[in-house]
C-alpha cells in the first residue's frame, strides 16, 4: 500500500493531462441530475477533501447548497429524498463507505451517484445490483495511492471541477482552467519553487495556522488530512474573517509554537494583506499566491497542499506516503458501521410493505401512525395486493424510457433480461402493448429486439397515444413535423419565444411538440415557461406532461390511455396491467397508471386504489420492471402473479 509520497508527486502533471483527456459524458449527466437539488457530498480520508471539492463546486456553480458528511454521518443523518447523495471513494473497498451507499440506496434518493477509481470493488458492485445509481468509474493513471491520497484526489476534484465548468458555464473553457494549474503539478515550476521557498520558516513550529479565503478552502482542508493522517505537525484552520473571532488568541498564548500558512488570491488580497500586517512579527508567516479565481483557485490550492505536505515530511524526517500504520490502526479501520443485523423474512416484508406506504403517501411511517392514518394506507395496499394476485391479466401496457430502458441510456437497447420478458409476454395469450412519448425511434428499437414473428401481436401507441399500430406497420407513426390545426398557434409561439431562444430544442409532431433543454435547465423552468406561453396564446386544446428528459405539449385527446383502450377492446371483459415510471401528476404515465391495476416502478400518484410501487426498498427502473415481469406466469387467458409475488 505504501509509497514513496515523492513518486506520487512525480505524476501529478499525467493526471491533470488524463483529465483533459479522459470521457467525461456519464458525468456530465449525473451533475445535471444534482444540480436540480441541494447534494450532500460523502468520503472519508483523503477522500473527504474530494467531497468539499465537490460540495463548493455545487455551491458555487447552482447557487444550491452543498454539504459534506462523512459515511457516519451520511448513514444515520435522515435527509430529504430530494437531496442528490454522491460518494467518493479512490478503491471503494473500505466498510465505512460501503455501509453508506447501501444505507442512502435503501433510502431511494432521487439522486445517489458513487464516484469511484477502482473498477470491481465492493462499492461498484453494490451500484450494480441498483442499476438506478450513478456508478462514475474514473481509474486514475497512476493507479492506487498509497497511504495518502494524492493522484486520486486531484484526479476526481479535477473531473469534477472540469463537468461543472462543461454544464454550467459551456461558454467558459476549462483548457484555460488547466493552462492556470498545470504548472502547480510540475515540482520543478517557479511558482511551485516560490511557494517552497515561501514554506521554509514553517518547520521550526509544531502548530500551524491556516488561513484561507472562499476559493482555497480545500487546500485548508487537505493540509489538515494530511498533517493529521502523517503525523506532521499540528493544523488549525480559519479563514480570514473567522479567524479575527476568538481564534487569534492562540497566538497570544501559544506564539512560540505557532506559524501561519496563508492562501492568498487576487479575490481576497485585500482582506489578507490587511491581517497578515496585524499578525505579531515573530509569528512565522508563508504566504502562498495562488492564481485564478473559482475552480482555477481551488485546484490550485489543493495542489499548493500536496505540495506543501511534501515539504513538512521532509523538514520533519516523515514520508507521508509510508508513515507506518501501527496494529491498532490497522484494527480501527476495519471496524463494521453500527449494523441493523439480520433480518426475519416476517420483518423484510413488512419493510417492503412500509417502503410502499411511504413511496404513497410521502411520510414515514411513524408520522403515519401518529397521526392514527397508517391503518388505512395498510388496508388500500392490502387491497391492491389483493387484486393484483386475484387477476389474470389479458394485456400488459407499458412505457418505455424509465420502464423498459433506463433514460440515462435511452438510445441503447434494452438489456437482454428485459428483452428476454418481454419476448415471453408477447408468447402468451396476453397482449404486448408499449404506450411511449417516442416515435419511430421506438418501432426500429422493438425490432431489433424482437423476433419477427411477433410484431404483428406487439402494439405500440406513439407520441403519447397520438397515433397505434402494431410493430409490423410500417405506416404510422406519422413522422410529419406539421402540427395539427390545435396546436399550430402554440407551435409558432414556441418557436418565436424569447424565453425559450437557444435553450431549448422544440420538435414538432403532428399530435405533439417536445420540448427539450440544450443546456442546464431545472424541470420545472421548463414546465413555467411551456405553461406561461399556452396561458399568452389561450390555447385551451393543449396538455402539458414532462418525462425524466422533455416536456410532451399534447393535442386534446391525446393520451396512453388511448393505447389501453385500444388493448381492452382486443381483450374484451379481462383486465389488464399496466406498468410506467412517472405516474406522479404531471409526470407523463399518469393517465396510463390511473387504471384499475396500475403499477410503477418509481413515481406514484396519491391514489390509494392504483399506482403503487411495489419495489424492493433501494430498487426503481428497469430493475423494478424486470422483477414484474419475471413474476408473471402464462396461463390459459393469459397472465397472472405467481403466489406469494408481494407478501
Amino acid at each position: 500500500m505504501a509509497k514513496p509520497y515523492a513518486s506520487e508527486l512525480a505524476r501529478l502533471q499525467e493526471t491533470l493531462r488524463w483529465v483533459t483527456s479522459t470521457d467525461i459524458k456519464q458525468l456530465l449527466n449525473a451533475v445535471k441530475t444534482a444540480g436540480l437539488s441541494p447534494l450532500s457530498a460523502i468520503g472519508s480520508g483523503g477522500s473527504l477533501t474530494a467531497a468539499h471539492a465537490l460540495a463548493a463546486l455545487h455551491q458555487a456553480f447552482t447557487g444550491k447548497p452543498g454539504l459534506v458528511q462523512t459515511p457516519l454521518e451520511a448513514a444515520t443523518t435522515t435527509l430529504d429524498t430530494s437531496v442528490s447523495q454522491w460518494l467518493l471513494s479512490a478503491g471503494g473497498s473500505n466498510v465505512d463507505i460501503n455501509a453508506a451507499v447501501l444505507s442512502l440506496i435503501e433510502r431511494e434518493h432521487r439522486q445517489v451517484a458513487v464516484m469511484c477509481g477502482r473498477p470491481g470493488s465492493p462499492i461498484t458492485e453494490i451500484c450494480e445490483r441498483h442499476p438506478f445509481v450513478d456508478l462514475l468509474l474514473f481509474p486514475p493513471p497512476a493507479g492506487k495511492d498509497g497511504f495518502l491520497a494524492t493522484n486520486s484526489l486531484v484526479g476526481f476534484s479535477a473531473l469534477l471541477a472540469r463537468a461543472y465548468t462543461s454544464v454550467f458555464e459551456p461558454n467558459a473553457s476549462w483548457e484555460e482552467v488547466a493552462a492556470t494549474v498545470e504548472p502547480y503539478a510540475d515540482i520543478s515550476s517557479g511558482q511551485v519553487q516560490s511557494w517552497r521557498n515561501a514554506a521554509e520558516g514553517l518547520w521550526t513550529r509544531s502548530t500551524t495556522i491556516v488561513l484561507y479565503g472562499p476559493s482555497t478552502k480545500i487546500g485548508a482542508v487537505d493540509l489538515e488530512s494530511k498533517f493529521t493522517e502523517a503525523a506532521l505537525g499540528v493544523v488549525q484552520l480559519a479563514d480570514y474573517r473567522n479567524f479575527a473571532h476568538g481564534r487569534h488568541h492562540w497566538l497570544a498564548k501559544r506564539g512560540q509554537d505557532t506559524s501561519i500558512l496563508a492562501f492568498v488570491t487576487d479575490e481576497d488580497r485585500a482582506i489578507a494583506d490587511r491581517t497578515l500586517a496585524l499578525i505579531p512579527s515573530e509569528i512565522p508567516i508563508a504566504k502562498l499566491e495562488v492564481s485564478g479565481q473559482g475552480s482555477a483557485a481551488l485546484l490550485g490550492s489543493l495542489l499548493a497542499a500536496l505540495h506543501v505536505t511534501g515539504w513538512a515530511g521532509l523538514a520533519r524526517g516523515i514520508d507521508p506516503g509510508q508513515p507506518g500504520v501501527p496494529d491498532f490502526g490497522r484494527k480501527l479501520y476495519h471496524l463494521n458501521l453500527p449494523g441493523k443485523g439480520r433480518q426475519r423474512a416476517s420483518e423484510v416484508r413488512a419493510k417492503c410493505a412500509n417502503a410502499a406506504i411511504e413511496r404513497k403517501t410521502g411520510e414515514s411511517i411513524r408520522r403515519l401512525e401518529e397521526r392514527k392514518t397508517l391503518s388505512h394506507w395498510q388496508n388500500a395496499l392490502a387491497t391492491f395486493v389483493g387484486q393484483l394476485q386475484s387477476a389474470t391479466f389479458g394485456g400488459v401496457v407499458l412505457d418505455y424510457d424509465g420502464t423498459v430502458v433506463d433514460t440515462r441510456h435511452r438510445f441503447q437497447p434494452a438489456r437482454p433480461e428485459i428483452v428476454a420478458e418481454l419476448e415471453r409476454v408477447a408468447k402468451s395469450d396476453a397482449t404486448l402493448a408499449i404506450a411511449t412519448g417516442r416515435g419511430v425511434s421506438v418501432r426500429k428499437d422493438l425490432r431489433k429486439m424482437l423476433p419477427e414473428e411477433l410484431w404483428s401481436r406487439v402494439i405500440i401507441g406513439y407520441y403519447n397515444g397520438a397515433t397505434t399500430g402494431t410493430l409490423s406497420d410500417d405506416s404510422v407513426p406519422d413522422g410529419t413535423d406539421e402540427v395539427c390545426p390545435e396546436l399550430k398557434e402554440l407551435a409558432e409561439a414556441f418557436a418565436t419565444s424569447d424565453e425559450l431562444a437557444g435553450s431549448a430544442k422544440q420538435t414538432n409532431r403532428r399530435y405533439q411538440i417536445t420540448l427539450e433543454p440544450r443546456q442546464f435547465m431545472a424541470e420545472n423552468r421548463l414546465w413555467d415557461i411551456a405553461h406561461q406561453l399556452i396561458l399568452r396564446t389561450g390555447c385551451r386544446e393543449a396538455i402539458v406532461t414532462r418525462s425524466s428528459h422533455s416536456v410532451d405539449i399534447i393535442a386534446s385527446g391525446v393520451s396512453k390511455t388511448n393505447v389501453v383502450n385500444l388493448v381492452q377492446e382486443r381483450c374484451p371483459g379481462r383486465q389488464l396491467l399496466t406498468i410506467g415510471d412517472r405516474g406522479r401528476w404531471p409526470g407523463n404515465d399518469y393517465d396510463l397508471l390511473n387504471a384499475p391495476i396500475g403499477l410503477s416502478v418509481d413515481e406514484v400518484s396519491v391514489d390509494p386504489l392504483t399506482c403503487w410501487n411495489l419495489a424492493e426498498p433501494g430498487q426503481r427502473g428497469m430493475a423494478v420492471t424486470r422483477r414484474y415481469l419475471e413474476a408473471l406466469e402464462a396461463v390459459d387467458g393469459g397472465l397472472r402473479f405467481r403466489k406469494g409475488t408481494f407478501w
